[in-house]
């Protein structure tokens, strides 16, 4: 069996709502202004919860949707940029939140392209080394790292999670994987760790903890990015757009969509958008997404799905899906 397929997904959604009009009172903005350039109405925010504990409450209910063991699961990837921790791995911090006692867990950091990445590597590690079963994880606490006085940026992020649980099959599933990098234009898109000291440097270097965002420059990357995957891995798997049932994107800003559908000429409908509810959740955004679909009955066994990604790096890609979880 050298196939992987999605088994089940699930996702986790902090209950706290927290509304444009609420975010007007504590910034100089608008319900009107906000949903005008970015489509979102409202985001979740969590009070009480760590990445890992969203990332852990995500996995159970994938795993239930698999109806497979915790033990059963050999590898857990979680993709995020906001971990609870450097170190441990908030994977190993929800290894232990699940009792999957058997897996071995590694965080990954590519922001909101992780999880198609952390798909890339589960894939090539499950079909390499004969792991049946492994959970890929994106989960973010964004509103932890958002300068809550900076409207062009918290009006953005949300916080939330979703997993799906891998398996190996003989069944077609993830049939290809994109990923990308531009390092050249890192500085874009920023989360900074902690200053830069110690008794043998002569001038601390700062660094700003909280998000930092070009924001024409990230629009400007994220419209040709977009367009260019989908291109690409329509080209490299010999389809058209008319075989693909749903492009999933990334939800960071409903007019990224827009133009990707008008640059594709398709149908905005082709696309799924949920940002109108979440925000952009970064890596967490795509498997929430497909849970929602699949919970809304949405997708049908054999689906043919691509899902696009991009953000902070800058980090790109692109994941080709055929539907088997029903």
């Amino acid at each position: 069996m050298n196939n992987v397929v999605i088994a089940g997904v699930g996702k986790y959604i902090p209950s706290k709502i927290v509304t444009n009009n609420m975010l007007s009172q504590i910034v100089e903005t608008s319900d009107e202004w906000i949903v005008s350039r970015t489509g979102i109405k409202q985001r979740h925010i969590t009070t009480n919860e760590n990445t890992s504990d969203i990332a852990s409450k995500a996995a159970l209910n994938a795993i239930h949707d698999s109806n497979i063991d915790v033990c059963d699961i050999d590898l857990i990837i979680v993709a995020t940029c906001t971990p609870d921790m450097y170190t441990p791995a908030t994977a190993c911090i929800v290894q232990k939140n699940i009792g999957a006692k058997n897996a071995f867990a590694f965080d990954l950091g590519a922001a909101c392209s992780g999880f198609i990445y952390g798909i890339n590597v589960a894939k090539s590690i499950m079909v390499s080394n004969d792991i049946k079963k492994a959970l890929v994880i994106g989960a973010e606490t964004l509103s932890k790292s958002i300068d809550w006085n900076d409207r062009s940026t918290c009006v953005l992020f949300g916080d939330g999670a979703g997993a799906v649980v891998l398996s190996l099959s003989e069944n077609e599933g993830i049939l290809d994987v994109i990923c990308k990098s531009k390092g050249i234009k890192w500085e874009n898109l920023t989360i900074g760790a902690k200053d830069l000291t110690n008794p043998y440097i002569d001038e601390k270097i700062r660094m700003n903890p909280y998000l930092n965002m070009n924001g024409s420059e990230i629009f400007k990357f994220a419209t040709v990015e977009i367009v260019s995957l989908i291109k690409q891995i329509l080209r490299d798997n010999d389809l058209s757009l008319e075989d693909i049932d749903y492009i999933i994107p990334h939800q960071a800003n409903e007019r990224i969509i827009q133009f990707a559908a008008k640059k594709l000429e398709i149908p905005v409908d082709k696309f799924y958008i949920n940002i109108d509810e979440y925000g952009n959740t970064s890596a967490a955004s795509i498997p929430i997404a497909i849970s929602e679909m699949s919970e809304k009955n949405l997708l049908k066994k054999g689906d043919k799905l691509i899902a696009v990604g991009f953000g902070a790096g800058l980090t790109s890609g692109a994941c080709l899906i055929k539907w088997q979880n029903n």
